[in-house]
């Protein structure tokens, strides 16, 4: 049994909106089938608390947190026609980001070998200078500049698994070679970034990975571009934290896509990003919590994902099982990012 820690704070279900696709069911849900399950008293409980200001300015700009608390302390409103804010989201928002920069540093301390911050408001889509699709703070890109800082890592590796690009997280490290971006994605779809040809510009470029996936891409479609693109990418890199942004809306249930994901996939999936940490930064993996949409899928896959973080006998939880329908291959897509990527052609595994 591995050393996992979580983040949970229930101040941040006071950030919701009812009929918003985001709101606080995505972690009360959650948080009641962990309780069920027992599988809390196997685990180390990590307090929130506000992240520093100086924390949240390494990533965005002061006039827009100024107006993200400006709206909140009035009582809430609109940043876009998709992303809200109430009068508890400002402090929802940082207590999100600071229970995940706790988190991190317990993990670089030493203290846990991985963790997850079942946090919310998400973060990959948020600008430097805006919220935007749900989220307010980059909570990610946050904690890996809090890694940077404080405890002096030198290379972040980031994966994004979640259904929509990361377009915040690739935006705020495009120009920095610190910092490596993989993500994979819907493509087209919101919010319309995240093409092959997407690479980091000038001392930076190759340190954003983008896997732009067609509709139906499943199971397989998505272990095989960990396999071969992500793996050998990583190796290369040699990062000393990997931070795992885990959205669960790509699966074949969820309402806001049109992916055929399964549980299972998702733990495939989580266990390639653990191995990479054993084998490249000391087991040393954070995971935290993006999309998932659809609530009972959301739940059993955190669940699926904390029993592989720690190692538990219990295996998968996975009561939906697999689409009935086939999913679409992937090769030609995979084949062209590895010409981009300059990875050698592998042996060991078929592509779909």
């Amino acid at each position: 049994m591995r050393k996992t820690a979580i983040v949970y704070d229930p101040f941040n279900l006071r950030h919701t909106l009812e009929g918003h696709p985001e709101n606080f069911r995505r972690l009360e849900g959650t948080w009641q089938l962990l309780q069920q399950d027992g599988i809390l008293q196997n685990l180390i409980c990590v307090p929130s608390s506000p992240a520093p200001l100086d924390a949240i300015l390494r990533v965005h700009t002061a006039q827009y947190v100024e107006r993200l608390q400006a709206i909140s302390a009035r009582g809430g409103g609109r940043i876009d026609s998709d992303t809200y804010v109430n009068a508890d989201s400002y402090q929802a928002a940082l207590l999100a980001a600071g229970g995940l920069l706790n988190l991190t540093d317990m993990v670089l301390q030493g203290q846990v070998d991985n963790g997850f911050a079942l946090i919310r408001p998400p973060g990959h889509h948020a600008l430097e200078q805006r919220g935007m699709g749900f989220c307010l703070l980059a909570n990610a890109a946050i904690a890996a500049r809090w890694a940077q800082d404080r405890h002096g890592v030198e290379r972040v590796l980031i994966v994004d698994f979640d259904v929509h690009h990361g377009n915040g997280t690739q935006d705020i490290f495009y120009h920095d070679p610190s910092v490596l971006f993989f993500s994979t994605h819907q493509y087209p779809y919101y919010p319309g970034t995240g093409a092959v040809d997407e690479l980091g510009s000038e001392f930076a470029y190759g340190t954003t990975v983008n896997v732009p996936f067609p509709a139906a891409v499943g199971d397989e479609g998505y272990i095989t571009a960990f396999q071969r693109i992500l793996a050998p990418v990583a190796r290369d890199y040699r990062p000393e934290i990997i931070i795992l942004s885990a959205g669960y809306d790509a699966h074949w249930l969820d309402p806001l896509a049109g992916m055929n994901l399964s549980i299972t996939g998702y733990v495939r999936m989580v266990e390639e990003v653990l191995a990479l940490a054993d084998e490249l930064c000391h087991g040393k993996l954070i995971c935290v919590l993006e999309g998932g949409y659809h609530l009972d899928v959301l739940a059993h896959s955190v669940l699926s994902t904390l029993r592989t973080l720690s190692g538990s006998p219990a295996g998968i939880s996975d009561p939906f099982g697999a689409p009935q329908q086939g999913e679409r291959p992937v090769a030609n897509l995979l084949s062209r990012l590895r010409n981009l990527h300059n990875i050698p052609e592998s042996p060991f595994y078929s592509t779909p």
